[in-house]
């Protein structure tokens, strides 16, 4: 059986943000098309939704390289004027609201996976049972390994999330209309603000997503070293402990 949860890569083949380190659109489209290989890999009966908001189609390429997988390919133009203004998180909740009012897999699905195109989540399968049917996320902390500095949380992961048609429409849908450069709020800030304002409990995952590629904003590599798992598991196992937060993870 397909996965029931399908999968929504953001996509921006044209970097109208100035701020992001990966600029070369060639290299933008090659990467891009290097994670959907890698999600296909994962998961291989996956519904694949690219998305992309600087008007590119990834058609012709996606039915040439991957014939035998149903693809759906979305393009239309972001307001490049904001994507500058504000960065490309605002593009991000732009090209988000395209989709869900035009890919036929999400709307069958009633629910999405999030990831940023150019990356992938080697455990995706792992994370959909860990998934509460609502919207399951990661939390980043600061100071976790610190004996001085007390635990913060952060702000939310918004390179890969998992949520339901609904509450994304009731609660995420303007996220990237709150974004405030000057006050230092970005779109994981957002995320965090609505997560604590609306009380969203059990809405952090309780393992650690493989995130894996590269980030178009800060042009680095991500992996997945078994050094970084163990130390990654070894994080979340503290976090959790402490009652403060323990509210926020999904059993």
């Amino acid at each position: 059986m397909k996965s029931s949860v399908p999968i929504l890569l953001t996509s921006s083949v044209i970097a109208y943000d100035s701020g992001v380190t990966l600029k070369d659109t060639k290299e933008r489209i090659r990467l891009t098309m290097e994670s959907i290989g890698e999600w296909v890999r994962v998961e291989p009966k996956l519904q694949i939704i690219i998305c992309d908001g600087s008007s590119f189609d990834f058609t012709p390429l996606v039915e040439k390289q991957f014939p035998n997988h149903t693809i759906e390919c979305l393009n239309f133009e972001n307001d490049q004027n904001k994507v500058k203004l504000y960065g490309r998180g605002y593009g991000e909740g732009e090209i988000i609201r395209y989709s869900l009012n035009h890919s036929r897999f999400i709307a069958d699905s009633g629910c999405f996976a999030k990831c940023t195109a150019k990356l992938w989540v080697s455990n995706f399968n792992e994370c959909t049972r860990h998934w509460n049917g609502v919207f399951t996320c990661k939390g980043v902390f600061l100071n976790v390994f610190s004996f001085i500095k007390k635990t913060q949380l952060d702000y939310v992961d918004t390179r890969f999330y998992i949520t339901s048609l609904n509450f994304y429409r009731n609660n995420l849908i303007n996220a990237h209309l709150k974004i405030n450069k000057k006050n230092q709020l970005g779109l994981e800030e957002c995320f965090l603000k609505i997560v604590i304002e609306k009380n969203i409990k059990k809405s952090f995952f309780n393992i650690y997503p493989l995130i894996s590629g590269v980030g178009g904003g800060t042009g680095s590599e991500y992996k997945n070293s078994a050094s970084r798992k163990i130390k990654e598991k070894i994080r979340l196992w503290l976090i959790r402990r402490k009652k403060i937060y323990s509210h926020l993870f999904f059993d």
